[in-house]
């Protein structure tokens, strides 16, 4: 089906569903929907000429304060098609429209950003993994991730509510809301507390469902008011957007029934477990649809892998070159992975979390945890660094720019850890905060050539300003409170 027939196949979506408004949505640098929503007839007309938005959307920190000084001088020339507030254009994806569940008589559909002449805005996320993914394609690959992701799920408690709606305690960031547990924590795949949790967890599922996101299962996790969803393997793009609508419709659906959802990695309480977004990658031989990470066969046929093994008894050698850039990079690509002050409280031993920059064979303690053996369609490379308030596009775009030099440099990974949280780390330790995070993927030169400079030196500019002010706060847990859980 070519762009002039899906339109035409949205636009019959819209008038036999009698959809009133339909919503022109778009993520930002931080992960975050914004959209515009158009009546239905302007929407017709924006699905083939798109819908203009202020520029200054791509500009903004993670508590929406525009970094750069869009009417002085120096932005004008470091930003040209930025300055002065200017538009950038919102052209529809056809293929993403949805109608949404629980929203009255309203539509859905994901943009990519362009400039006025049609030329794609290089520092749109989602086009930075669309070029990831072209890199990958001209070596005759493709990308298919799965998503395995931990979030918080609150009852909004009406009783604590006062502050977060009084006009006279308005803030920016804003106050959170008042809360209480959906289930008490600390009783791993707890079947009575799967039953607490039946009546958000339902919402979660319908809403996911509805949506057509390929899910696979709803899991209590460790922590209080702390569960997991896992969605089965796409291609990377693909994905990549089910994990921004994933978020944004689960947010609201909740929201709407009297629930609070946070995908904030530690939220702003004593007790509370970290979540993490687990990001299952392999590559596939586009010409033959094969799982191009699997080995056929062992190398050799007696022997039995092993707890402190090589790669290549799990993996084919282009899935160990793979993994090898991975590691090689991996403090260079971890901000991408985990963008927030917050989630590198996450980064501790014998946490479930990565430590240290190693792999392990069905390892959940190292960094990277290499799934199957030889002859498994499935092989695969989970990567723990990520957390679930994390750019969808920037996570996996990472992932391809290290795995790719990886790949054409011939790098070979060292040999499993079966200590992850030891002292035989070979490979260093994972940044652990957030300004180390970004001095590291600046001075990354796989991070660099793939993003590209410009990129690279943008988003050091947009996220400085959030290390800054943690660092600078007082009370940085009442930062993180408005910072993130009032927002994410």
């Amino acid at each position: 089906m070519n762009k002039e027939e899906a339109i035409v196949g949205v636009a019959e979506q819209i008038q036999a569903h009698d959809l009133e408004l339909i919503r022109f949505a778009w993520c930002d640098v931080h992960g975050v929907v914004r959209c515009k929503s158009l009546s239905a007839a302007a929407a017709m007309r924006a699905l083939d000429n798109g819908v203009g938005m202020v520029s200054t959307l791509f500009l903004k920190d993670a508590v929406g304060r525009t970094v750069y000084k869009i009417f002085e001088p120096e932005t004008a020339a470091q930003l040209p098609d930025f300055a002065f507030a200017s538009n950038v254009q919102l052209m529809p994806l056809p293929h993403t429209f949805k109608v949404l569940p629980w929203a009255e008589k309203t539509g859905w559909i994901l943009c990519d950003a362009v400039f006025p002449n049609g030329e794609p805005v290089g520092l749109d996320t989602r086009h930075q993994l669309k070029t990831a993914l072209g890199n990958l394609a001209k070596r005759g690959l493709g990308m298919v991730c799965g998503l395995e992701v931990e979030l918080h799920i609150y009852r909004l408690d009406e009783a604590r509510n006062s502050a977060y709606r009084n006009p006279d305690l308005a803030a920016w960031p804003g106050p959170a809301p008042g809360v209480s547990l959906i289930h008490p924590g600390f009783n791993l795949l707890s079947e009575s507390c799967l039953d607490m949790a039946d009546e958000p967890l339902r919402i979660v599922q319908r809403t996911a469902q509805a949506l057509g996101l390929p899910l696979l299962s709803l899991e209590i996790e460790l922590g209080p008011s702390q569960v997991e969803v896992v969605f089965d393997a796409t291609d990377a793009l693909t994905a990549a957007d089910n994990m921004v609508l994933f978020r944004s419709a689960v947010g609201q659906a909740l929201g709407r029934a009297g629930y609070y959802a946070t995908f904030m990695c530690r939220p702003p309480f004593e007790n509370i477990m970290a979540s993490g977004w687990h990001l299952h990658q392999s590559l596939v031989d586009l010409a033959t649809g094969e799982n191009a990470m699997m080995r056929p066969v062992a190398p050799t046929p007696t022997s039995t892998p092993t707890q402190t093994g090589e790669a290549t008894e799990l993996l084919s050698d282009l899935g160990a070159h793979y993994l090898a850039g991975l590691l090689t990079h991996a403090r260079g690509m971890t901000v991408m992975c985990t963008p927030t002050t917050n989630g590198f409280e996450r980064f501790k031993p014998n946490a479930l979390a990565p430590h240290a920059i190693v792999w392990g064979r069905d390892n959940r303690g190292a960094m990277l945890r290499v799934i199957g053996q030889a002859g498994d369609a499935a092989t695969r490379i989970e990567n723990r660094l990520g957390e679930p308030a994390a750019n969808p596009y920037l996570y996996m775009a990472a992932q391809i720019h290290a795995g790719l030099a990886g790949i054409d440099q011939r790098l070979v990974p060292p040999r499993a850890t079966a200590d992850p949280y030891g002292q035989g780390a070979t490979d260093g330790l994972v940044p652990n905060n957030l300004g180390e995070a970004l001095d590291a993927l600046t001075a990354d030169p796989a991070m660099r050539a793939g993003f590209g400079d410009a990129f690279i030196n943008y988003y050091e500019q947009i996220k400085r300003p959030e290390q800054q002010r943690y660092e600078a706060a007082e009370d940085k847990r009442a930062f993180h409170t408005r910072a993130y859980f009032s927002r994410i």
